[in-house]
């Protein structure tokens, strides 16, 4: 049998996103060395010179620091570690929600080769049910010299461990360090070996699942429990646009209950988590999971609705100014991330409206992102501008509540608020 191996002094990162550049950073701040895998020749380039590709508060300085002590590298091919974290992205196939694991695919073929005894693999990017099953037997296959632990017990050359992040965009830095760990090793010895590397920076508690399955649908669980809530106050803004009734002013009320926390309605539900991870469950068990399913559909709905209050708008606009043609009318648009005060824009509702309005509206299209220095793909004729530009527009569209738009006033002419920010009832 070969013991866990406690002491790690290489680790490589496989997959340099919003995950795994975080993760390999602070590993290289605890004094291991770090090799982090990216496919991106100038992802890898930007870090090797110590800055990011992304926005995360507190992760640039990380970075550099761990560049410049040489505890950090980037490269484009895996090379022989301790161990091997995996945090690539897992999407969908298709429209029916069935989930791809491609890049978990690329990423254990592109490790097979460097395996060694004593080595532990850790899948953290959030997986469907039965991921790190999978991905034993693929490595199992790709070296058969090795001995895996499904076939071997604790007489395992190679380490399985399910580790899923559990952390917010945003606060990613400090909730790595601060969130407990849900760990499912493939036996014992494989949750154990994991609590170890993790226990190198994590204060939280590592808690060892009974099994990496368990692991998996923890966190789905996690974030179909939000998105289930999230869909009970999207649900609610519908009914009191139906009513006349303010559904902030009513949350409001409601809350007051000491059991009562409803949270707040938006434009939809986005990011890689909370608007994919929900099809997992549904996609494992479609006849028992109904509510999850019924929640997705009522989040995956609301950027339509939205649309529809804009038109809506625009037409009272013309009603009001019959002198006016449809290409008189400006929209701006503001925010185009998934969530508040942060560049990512993975599943965007904010996005995908911003884009259907930019094909839709034949006039001028705002668009008010702090957080991007460039327009994404796909908006046309859309012009990315400051919040001084808009301010002339006739239609105000807040998709997403940042902290520049909390600093401002409430601007004049017509208000489509979804984040309730300006007290609109949306």
């Amino acid at each position: 049998m070969t013991e866990p191996k406690m002491q790690f002094d290489k680790i490589s990162v496989i997959g340099l996103g919003y995950i795994g550049l975080p993760t390999a950073a602070m590993f290289a701040s605890h004094a291991v060395k770090v090799v982090g895998v990216d496919i991106r020749p100038d992802v890898v380039a930007t870090i090797n010179e110590g800055r990011i590709h992304i926005v995360e508060p507190g992760l640039e300085d990380v970075v550099r620091k761990a560049v410049e002590s040489g505890m950090l590298s980037a490269t484009t091919v895996p090379e022989a570690a301790d161990a091997f974290i995996i945090a690539v992205p897992t999407p969908f196939k298709s429209q029916d929600h069935e989930p791809d694991l491609s890049y978990i695919d690329a990423a254990c073929r592109s490790i097979a080769p460097v395996l060694a005894k004593g080595n532990l693999v850790i899948l953290e990017s959030t997986s469907p049910v039965g991921a790190t099953d999978w991905i034993e037997e693929m490595l199992a296959e790709l070296r058969p010299d090795l001995h895996f632990p499904r076939s071997s017990g604790e007489n395992t050359d190679v380490f399985i461990a399910h580790c899923p992040e559990r952390v917010l965009p945003g606060k990613v830095m400090a909730e790595l360090i601060s969130n407990d760990r849900v760990i499912g090793g493939v036996t014992r010895g494989c949750a154990e070996a994991a609590v170890a590397l993790y226990n190198i920076f994590v204060e939280g508690e590592c808690v060892i699942a009974s099994s990496p399955k368990a692991a998996e649908m923890a966190k789905l669980t996690e974030n179909s429990f939000r998105d289930v809530n999230i869909a009970f106050a999207n649900e609610l803004s519908l009914i009191c646009d139906k009513l006349d009734i303010n559904v902030w002013e009513l949350i409001q009320l409601a809350n007051r209950h000491p059991r009562v926390d409803i949270l707040q309605p938006g434009p939809g539900v986005g990011g890689h988590c909370i608007a994919v991870d929900p099809w997992f469950i549904v996609h494992s068990a479609p006849e028992e999971a109904k509510l999850i399913a019924t929640a997705r559909n009522v989040n995956d709905a609301k950027p339509e609705w939205v649309l529809e209050k804009l038109r809506t708008l625009i037409a009272n606009c013309l009603t009001a100014q019959p002198d006016r043609q449809l290409s008189d009318i400006v929209i701006a648009c503001y925010g185009l991330a998934f969530k508040p005060d942060i560049d990512d824009l993975r599943d965007s509702p904010a996005l995908a409206i911003a884009k259907r309005v930019a094909e839709e509206h034949i006039g001028p299209v705002l668009l008010i992102e702090p957080n991007v220095s460039t327009a994404p793909k796909g908006l046309g004729r859309a012009e990315l501008c400051n919040i001084a530009d808009a301010q002339t527009a006739d239609i105000h569209l807040l998709l997403v509540d940042h902290k520049e738009f909390r600093a401002i006033a409430r601007p004049k002419g017509k208000i489509l608020d979804t984040r309730g920010l300006w007290k609109q009832a949306s």
